[in-house]
């Protein structure tokens, strides 16, 4: 459990992960437990943290969001995860989903372009709650992120897809991408198979902000 000095939200996050069980379908115990377990109150200002636990994506500046619970869950249930992988994940943002992976993976690297939401991330990973299996980085460049990667998720709806990042997977490794337009995306696994094929498939639509690359 995170350390939290007060817990005060914690029948409200139960409330959340009954109804990312009950209603959205989310099936995977691990993920459900990642979920009672991470204070996503933390990771919002203070004058948002009554709607912590809404099944609502909430603003954190800059025109980005903390996205909805139920989304972060698919997205990580689609992951399949088993606890040693090495994940990386592109837009760190508010961290909330950078601490959910800190509890199914075995390391995560996490890269954010915007330089306040990456301090802020650094200082509730880091310092707040001590993830020593996290490892942040500022920037846009997310190939500039060296090695290959078990699990990939990204966390912006890019138009096109960045081809590069196939690359990066090892065999049997999973890419999770919104891809889309403005309009909304659709939430996208690639699967990238021992003898080197790509399996392509969708797990739903969402809403992302766009995808922000060092080409942009």
């Amino acid at each position: 459990m995170f350390p939290d000095a007060v817990d005060q939200y914690a029948n409200a996050r139960a409330r959340m992960v009954q109804s990312l069980r009950e209603i959205s379908g989310i099936y995977s115990g691990a993920v459900l437990r990642a979920m009672s377990s991470v204070p996503r109150h933390r990771f919002v200002s203070e004058a948002l943290r009554y709607h912590a636990y809404r099944d609502t994506s909430l603003p954190i500046g800059f025109n980005q969001t903390i996205s909805k619970p139920s989304t972060v869950a698919r997205m990580l249930q689609a992951l399949e995860l088993t606890g040693g992988e090495r994940v990386l994940e592109i837009g760190t943002g508010s961290g909330y989903q950078t601490a959910l992976l800190s509890r199914l993976a075995g390391t995560v690297v996490s890269s954010e372009g915007i330089d306040e939401l990456h301090k802020r991330a650094r200082e509730v990973l880091l310092f707040d709650l001590g993830l020593a299996n996290v490892v942040l980085h500022h920037t846009f460049d997310f190939d500039s992120l060296s090695g290959e990667y078990d699990a990939i998720i990204v966390c912006a709806g890019a138009a096109v897809f960045p081809g590069s990042l196939l690359s990066r997977l090892t065999p049997n490794g999973r890419l999770i991408i919104p891809v889309g337009g403005s309009g909304g995306q659709v939430l996208t696994r690639y699967c990238r198979t021992r003898d080197d094929m790509i399996i392509e498939d969708s797990i739903g639509r969402a809403s992302f902000v766009p995808l922000v690359s060092a080409v942009s």
